[in-house]
């Protein structure tokens, strides 16, 4: 299944709730959830259907989907990939989540949604340890430094980015550097430091059917 390019707040009307997909505007009246509190489509303000537990499952699934940009195939690898490690399965699929490239360049501050960081990794305006990186699902290890290439950092898209996100506070797990050009991941993020409305343990009950 291909990812979805559609328009976002779809999602988060679809969803029922804000998923900040879309960076500084879902902080801002123009949110489409604050505005239409209803599903989309020509049938959703009518639709009071009863979810079933599988529904509420599928739909806890859907939307860590969305929230970081994951198609199907990902999402039940990662799931397989936190199943096979120790620990709470849930817990690790959102530490596994949390340590791909694309979600560290949105959580240091190098991008205003994890859709825009998607992009600049993908254009290839970061360096891991110097050496160049390209691939959103890159999983980052402690120790790892992420950095914006000395190219990019002039570029008019990057300062501007950089501007918007400049008072945005860091996670716990991860480090600046004074010039706020370079993060590095300082330890493997604790399920209290990851902030995302999440429960971890319906997904797991979706996937263990």
């Amino acid at each position: 299944m291909a990812r979805y390019t559609g328009p976002v707040c779809r999602l988060c009307r679809r969803q029922g709730e804000k998923l900040y997909l879309k960076g500084d505007r879902c902080y801002t009246t123009k949110c489409a959830v604050d505005r239409r509190t209803y599903a989309p489509g020509q049938h959703g303000q009518n639709r009071r259907s009863k979810v079933s537990e599988y529904g509420i499952q599928l739909r806890e699934k859907q939307k860590l989907r969305r929230i970081y940009g994951l198609l199907e195939a990902q999402t039940e690898s990662y799931f397989e990939e936190a199943a096979r490690k120790k620990g709470v399965t849930g817990e690790n699929l959102l530490q596994i989540l949390e340590t791909r490239l694309d979600n560290v360049v949105f959580r240091l501050g190098f991008a205003t949604s994890r859709a825009e960081a998607r992009q600049l990794v993908r254009h290839g305006h970061f360096t891991v340890n110097g050496k160049k990186v390209n691939i959103p699902s890159y999983l980052l290890r402690v120790g790892d430094v992420v950095s914006i290439k000395e190219t990019s950092r002039k570029s008019p898209r990057i300062e501007a980015v950089l501007a918007s996100t400049g008072q945005k506070s860091i996670s716990a797990w991860l480090s600046m550097n004074r010039e706020g050009t370079e993060g590095t991941l300082v330890a493997l993020p604790t399920r209290e430091q990851i902030d995302v409305p999440i429960q971890e343990h319906l997904i797991v009950e979706y996937y263990s059917r």
